[in-house]
């Protein structure tokens, strides 16, 4: 399937990923439903970073994925339906986890039965490498046991079982990507690469406060996490199966913020802060994708390196230093 003239909807469009594979489904010639969660104001969010020309090609369906006849209104007539929309702060998890419950495996619910109404001819579903838990080793592939250590990776693993179902019971045409830790411009504070650049761009003289400085994550750009998706949504031989995205490698957030701090010229102590500390048996050790299935199903190796990818999220939070705060932290 080639996605030129295809109608397409991408929940979750406003969010991080989202906002970034709606503008590369516009550039590849997609016709874009963008469905954006209801909050009662005008804004876009993450999608007003898009050109005016390219606000203008989406269609924009605001609502709640909760909702079952606007998901249904919002997935009839496409192509292709990219599921990213999801609750995905893993300290919120822990305050309000009925929501993510509700939001995660509920609106995934809502898609799946929409489109097997609707015959879709391809869902992409998104998940998480959370869903694996602490590795019980490395690399690690998509036969990997999973572990519910948050209530947000439960939720997770309860919305890919939901997939894996309708694929079996229904023969419904979904692909499941399992991302990695993803970065990049746009990302919100509550993410690590995006806390720490944020606390040295725009408070240089304060300590860098960290949770846990040893677990160890494998990080993908956002583009790379991208072309993942769209391959997910084109490859004939990907149906039914559930594909890691990750580079392979691994560093620790203590030697990534090291890394950050060379990047930046700013130079300050770490301190570890009790609130950003996750829970002992909740904190995921480590995570390294084995991308073997990804290269051989769907064609995809990640292009960006690390260096690279951070020199653009720096850039974008100095260029935007009003969306940070970096004195407050919000789960």
């Amino acid at each position: 399937m080639k996605l030129n003239k295809k109608q397409v909807l991408v929940t979750g469009a406003t969010g991080f990923i989202g906002s970034h594979l709606v503008q590369r489904l516009i550039a590849d010639g997609a016709k874009v439903v963008a469905m954006s969660h209801y909050r009662g104001d005008p804004t876009l969010h993450n999608l007003e970073f898009l050109s005016p020309d390219e606000r203008a090609a989406i269609t924009v369906k605001r609502g709640n994925i909760e909702d079952r006849s606007f998901v249904m209104s919002c997935v009839e007539g496409c192509d292709v339906v990219f599921h990213l929309a999801a609750l995905i702060s893993i300290p919120y998890s822990y305050v309000a986890p009925g929501s993510y419950v509700a939001t995660n495996i509920g609106g995934t619910l809502n898609v799946l039965e929409a489109s097997r109404a609707c015959r879709t001819p391809r869902v992409v579903h998104t998940s998480t490498s959370e869903c694996y838990g602490t590795a019980q080793f490395t690399p690690m592939h998509e036969r990997h046991p999973l572990q519910g250590q948050s209530p947000y990776s439960a939720s997770k693993i309860g919305a890919d079982k939901l997939v894996e179902s309708y694929w079996c019971s229904f023969e419904l045409p979904v692909v499941t990507i399992r991302p990695f830790n993803t970065f990049g411009p746009r990302q919100s504070a509550r993410a690590v690469i995006s806390t720490i650049i944020n606390q040295l761009v725009t408070a240089p003289q304060s300590p860098l406060r960290l949770g846990s400085t040893t677990p160890v994550r494998d990080l993908t750009f956002v583009t790379d996490t991208v072309a993942g998706f769209i391959a997910g949504a084109t490859a004939e031989d990907a149906l039914g199966e559930v594909i890691n995205l990750g580079r392979g490698d691994g560093i620790t957030i203590g030697e990534l913020a090291q890394k950050i701090m060379r990047a930046t010229g700013v130079e300050t102590r770490i301190e570890t802060e009790a609130q950003r500390v996750r829970p002992e048996k909740s904190e995921v050790r480590e995570l390294i994708s084995d991308n073997t299935k990804a290269r051989q199903l769907l064609g995809w190796q990640p292009t960006v390196s690390l260096d690279e990818g951070l020199r653009q999220t720096i850039a974008f939070v100095r260029q935007h230093p009003h969306l940070f705060r970096a004195a407050e932290y919000g789960v």
